[in-house]
């Protein structure tokens, strides 16, 4: 009954409703996010179209006003026809943003207006006026207007045409490019606040990870000491030194086990040893404690491979794979251990025949919380992660796995020149 109310509790902290709460938030804020940015894209890019149209609406107005003033200029009015041209004129000198190319049909450039040409002219009257080189400017953007939608058709008269060719404006140009820097801002925001989060909550748990660890390592040493203090007596008593020796072993065990704790969250004392050794002691005490109906085989790497590492944390990743890998089996089948050298890393494989782990979960395995077992705290692979990441400078992922067929933990530690 303790038991299944630490499990509950670590369940409330670590465990699947929290995991799914965390998940559902982060869906909820990716989707908020989303939401927000397509907002204000939406709403510039509306900007934008009502600039474009405004401009669109400019340039007709402009073209109207060039028209009147080609029919005025071609009938001899003498200003009694009642059309101010003085208007008319004032509407194409306010236009000093939007460049402008007026052809003909046969597309010889009739009048410009906006442009920064490339030399500069203080004599030009008109196009016949200007240098070759701004000639050859104005005649290239002709080129390129001609083939967008930014041309207005104006029937002078009857078979007499000309059309008028605009580029947007400057800062219509530039509010183009906004969306896309907004995007980029926003994005940017989001991401921060996100892995914010992420490390807050990340930093949360480590600190619940250190104190349950260090409080596990006290609660255990009263106990332990006791223990030991009984088995220098039992010789005494006329226990059996063969059965007290058995038993001393497993005191011992309790030791390192509190050892191990205490030393979560601080950083441990690294030293150089063979990954081929520390793997083998792990394999040899798990191999006598499962059920004989367990077989067990390995194959160690013949070249030594040397890293650093901190024994007793090293060992307790191995145990917990390999008793993870007797859990998968239900007390029947295989397990191998094997070392070896690649790229530069040793490599530890524990490969089991239990159940499998299906594809979507060969991450979530390593979530604190996540398991399988009826009776299970989900807490072994999240401290096998921490222990070989973080202390060790490795990776431990699942290599393999298939469901009824089994699976394969891989582990991969620098190896040390």
């Amino acid at each position: 009954m303790a038991k299944d109310r630490v499990r509950i509790g670590l369940s409330r902290i670590f465990g699947w409703k929290v995991m799914d709460v965390s998940r559902y938030g982060k869906t909820a804020f990716l989707i908020a996010a989303a939401a927000v940015v397509a907002f204000f894209l939406y709403m510039s890019n509306r900007l934008i179209e009502d600039l474009t149209a405004q401009e669109r609406d400019r340039m007709e107005i402009w073209a109207d006003a060039t028209k009147e003033i080609v029919n005025l200029s071609s009938t001899d009015d003498d200003g009694d026809s009642g059309v101010d041209i003085g208007f008319l004129l004032s509407i194409i000198e306010r236009n000093t943003t939007i460049p402008v190319l007026l052809t003909d049909d046969d597309g010889n450039i009739q009048q410009f207006r906006n442009f920064t040409l490339p030399e500069t002219q203080d004599d030009a009257f008109g196009f016949g006026d200007l240098t070759e080189a701004n000639q050859a400017f104005l005649h290239a953007k002709l080129e390129k207007l001609s083939e967008s939608p930014n041309v207005i058709h104006i029937t002078i008269a009857p078979g007499f045409n000309q059309h008028l060719y605009y580029e947007d404006s400057t800062l219509l140009k530039r509010l183009s490019y906004y969306p896309y820097l907004q995007l980029l801002i926003m994005l940017t925001f989001v991401g921060a606040v996100y892995f914010a989060v992420l490390s807050t909550k990340k930093a949360e748990q480590n600190k619940v990870w250190v104190g349950l660890s260090k409080e596990t390592a006290h609660q255990l040493g009263t106990p332990i000491s006791s223990l030991m203090a009984w088995m220098e007596l039992l010789p005494e008593m006329g226990v059996d030194r063969d059965t007290v020796a058995e038993m001393n072993k497993d005191v011992q065990r309790l030791g390192t086990i509190a050892s191990r704790f205490s030393k979560i969250g601080s950083k441990p004392q690294m030293e150089l040893y063979d990954a081929n050794d520390v793997v083998e002691k792990a394999y040899a005490y798990m191999s006598t404690r499962v059920s004989p109906r367990i077989k067990f085989s390995s194959a160690f790497c013949k070249e030594q491979l040397p890293v650093m590492a901190c024994a007793p944390l090293f060992e307790w990743v191995m145990e917990n794979l390999i008793k993870n890998a007797v859990d998968a089996m239900d007390g029947n089948g295989s397990i191998t251990v094997t070392t070896g050298l690649e790229r530069g890393n040793a490599i530890i494989d524990v490969a089991d025949t239990g159940k499998g782990i299906p594809r979507k979960n060969h991450k979530a395995v390593f979530y604190p919380g996540f398991t399988t077992k009826k009776r299970g705290w989900g807490l072994g692979l999240t401290l096998a992660k921490r222990i070989i990441e973080e202390y060790h400078r490795g990776k431990i992922y699942v290599k393999w796995s298939m469901p009824g067929q089994g699976t394969t933990f891989r582990i991969e530690i620098p190896l040390e020149n």
